[in-house]
């Protein structure tokens, strides 16, 4: 084995160990989308039927060793295909990078799932729903940029609301068996508050179970909301970083348009969790 040939197999795994460490958590807060957008907590309301929702957004996650995995510009899509039933994707052109070693970019890893709302809510009792995800293995994962095989998160997930309060959380666990991966429990909890018509602003806790043979549990705060020009269009934001486990400083932006028949009257329908 030559010199050269040993040098690119350190820099090779040194990209997967990076991309094992940080990948599974930049695509759990992308699905809110989606881990409801802009959070990592996601709510069991789904898209209205024969509406859509379109996002395009930007996530990074930068460990306390100085690697880091963006998502960006990547696109998810909902659809109302039946009532109380959303089909849901999201493609991201993912980056991976880390101390001493170059930068990778490219086509990352494909999510898609099924959101189904079982419960419907009532003045007493909150709505209840499912959202399993498989995150498909299209990115490269020698490069940093996928995770080597397709996971799943299988997840439920509470919401209420109460005036201009919502509150909505829940968790479940995270089928991994890549190659120095592990199967993972999670869940989180977040409060929002609007402010007028044209501010929502929230909060919430999210913590995992350890993602890697050799990982640690991780617990975050996140705070963000939306900023709404008009029913249409909102810009949605947050911040976040770890409280235990693995330092991970994190963040979301994103461009969101919704659309499909007009309902009350000229106004679109919304989700009720986000977007009142």
């Amino acid at each position: 084995m030559t010199l050269g040939t040993l040098r690119r197999l350190i820099r090779g795994a040194a990209r997967w160990q990076t991309a094992a460490l940080t990948l599974p958590l930049v695509l759990a807060s992308v699905s809110p989308a989606s881990a409801g957008p802009p959070f990592l907590t996601d709510d069991p309301e789904p898209v209205d039927y024969q509406h859509f929702e379109f996002y395009t957004f930007s996530t990074r996650d930068k460990a306390a060793d100085g690697g880091t995995a963006t998502l960006g510009p990547a696109f998810e899509y909902n659809v109302g295909a039946l009532p109380n039933l959303q089909v849901h994707l999201v493609v991201p052109y993912a980056w991976s990078g880390s101390p001493g070693i170059p930068g990778t970019s490219g086509l990352g890893d494909t999510e898609v799932g099924v959101k189904y709302r079982f419960v419907q809510q009532t003045k007493a009792a909150p709505e209840i729903g499912i959202f399993p995800m498989a995150e498909l293995a299209t990115g490269n994962a020698n490069d940093g940029l996928g995770n080597g095989r397709t996971w799943f998160r299988l997840p439920v997930w509470i919401q209420k609301n109460i005036g201009a309060w919502t509150t909505y959380g829940g968790g479940g666990v995270a089928l991994n068996a890549a190659p120095g991966m592990k199967n993972y429990a999670f869940g989180g909890w977040l409060v929002q508050r609007d402010f007028g018509e044209r501010w929502t602003l929230g909060g919430e806790i999210f913590a995992n179970g350890a993602q890697t043979v050799d990982g640690t549990q991780s617990t975050f705060y996140n705070v963000g909301g939306y900023f709404k020009p008009s029913d249409r269009f909102n810009v949605l934001f947050s911040v976040g970083h770890t409280v235990s486990g693995a330092g991970h400083a994190i963040a979301y932006f994103g461009l969101y348009w919704t659309g499909g028949p007009a309902s009350r009257g000229d106004e679109p329908a919304l989700r009720d969790a986000n977007l009142p």
